[in-house]
């Protein structure tokens, strides 16, 4: 009898665990991956979108370049899993049925229940998000003036928030547009995992891009024109970009599996409490002990994608699972044409300097997701992507 394994999502997660099972399950067995989107999106780097939009052409891979041909590809929504019956249910096919389960479908920016965040604000979750950002930016800039310029405001000051505010401070400079930016944290400073050292470089960088920052006071309400703030002023904008935090999507909402904010609890065998079905990505939050969880980042996903694959197979053939532990290797950012690099590992060794920018930074960031790249498709492609990156 054939054994169905049903992979959900097509970002890091997915993609990372489809060359895995290719390789690892047996004779036997049928593998399914559903998503969406028809191709990958090197969510990492969608930020340079919002400059170029060429740039896409470089970090979208097509599912046909990463799957092999004895995979089936399934372009569909998921609406949600059902498991006691052991089915997937979609938005336009019929009901997939699976033996073995790996959701990785990712995650949604978290509104904290701030009035009108919802509604109002941009986000950045996949290329279409990425799109509109960039026309949203240029369309402002096209109607200001230098005595009245486009007001651009970034709510969140994590990765993302620092890395899209330095590319629209890129668009602004490469097209002499009149734009201000607004950085804004609700915590006492910006990059709030890390430490004073990454986090004063990072604001060095950002005041060098003439970006305003604005911490230390939170958003209590999103308006069509303005935000309000526990103490501050209200702040206008033409363009409000929100980034702050994740929760999990809506199509784990009713799935009958222990959840936090719909992302499933996973053991660090990446296995939920549904011995059937695993979870990796931002959509999971897997156990590291000492009631810790992974982060929800790319570099977390990376490393699982591959333990979940393995232990799916183990788990077909009642082997023993295998666990995974969160391996940190550094943080880099980048910050329009620049980066910043901290604690950053190479092939296993630390670099001498903890924090370090300009070129060995930028390369080492280009690397970070050249590496990706070539790991679900190839070498060639990846120096292909090279310059956008």
């Amino acid at each position: 009898m054939t054994t169905r394994v049903v992979v959900l999502g097509a970002g890091y997660a997915g993609a990372g665990a489809i060359s895995t099972l290719e390789s690892a399950l047996g004779a036997g067995t049928e593998l399914v991956w559903v998503s969406d989107t028809d191709y990958h999106l090197v969510l990492h780097e969608a930020h340079r979108v919002i400059r170029d939009p060429a740039v896409k052409e470089k970090i979208t891979i097509p599912v046909e370049d990463i799957a092999s041909r004895g995979t089936e590809f399934v372009h569909d929504e998921v609406v949600d899993v059902h498991t006691d019956d052991r089915t997937v249910e979609l938005a336009d096919g019929d009901d997939l049925g699976y033996d073995y389960l790996l959701v990785g479908i990712g995650s949604e920016t978290a509104t904290y229940g701030i009035d009108g965040m919802a509604e109002y604000p941009l986000t950045l979750k996949n290329l279409d998000d990425a799109l509109e950002i960039h026309e949203e930016v240029k369309a402002a800039a096209k109607e200001a003036t230098r005595e009245d310029p486009a007001q651009v405001v970034v709510g969140g000051a994590g990765l993302s928030g620092i890395q899209s505010a330095g590319e629209i401070a890129e668009f602004r400079d490469r097209h002499n547009a009149p734009i201000d930016i607004t950085l804004v944290e609700a915590l006492p400073e910006i990059f709030p995992p890390g430490d004073s050292e990454i986090q004063g470089a990072l604001r060095h960088r950002l005041e060098n891009a003439n970006v305003d920052i604005l911490t230390d006071d939170p958003i209590t309400a999103a308006n069509a024109d303005s935000l309000e703030f526990g103490e501050r002023d209200e702040l206008d904008y033409d363009v409000f970009l929100w980034t702050g935090g994740v929760t999990g999507p809506t199509e784990l909402a009713d799935v009958d599996i222990e959840a936090e904010h719909n992302r499933l609890q996973t053991a660090s065998t990446l296995q939920t409490e549904d011995e059937r079905v695993f979870a990796v990505g931002d959509c999971s939050m897997v156990e590291q002990g000492d009631d810790d969880v992974a982060p929800p980042t790319a570099q977390a996903a990376w490393q699982a994608a591959d333990v979940a694959a393995e232990n799916i197979a183990r788990a077909i053939d009642d082997r023993p699972l295998q666990t995974w532990t969160y391996d940190d290797q550094g943080t880099l950012v980048s910050i329009g044409e620049t980066a910043i690099a901290h604690d950053v590992e190479v092939g296993g060794v630390s670099a001498p300097v903890r924090t370090f920018n300009s070129v060995p930074a930028k390369v080492l960031k280009k690397g970070a997701a050249a590496r990706w790249i070539a790991k679900i498709t190839s070498w060639s492609r990846a120096m292909k992507a090279w310059d956008a990156l």
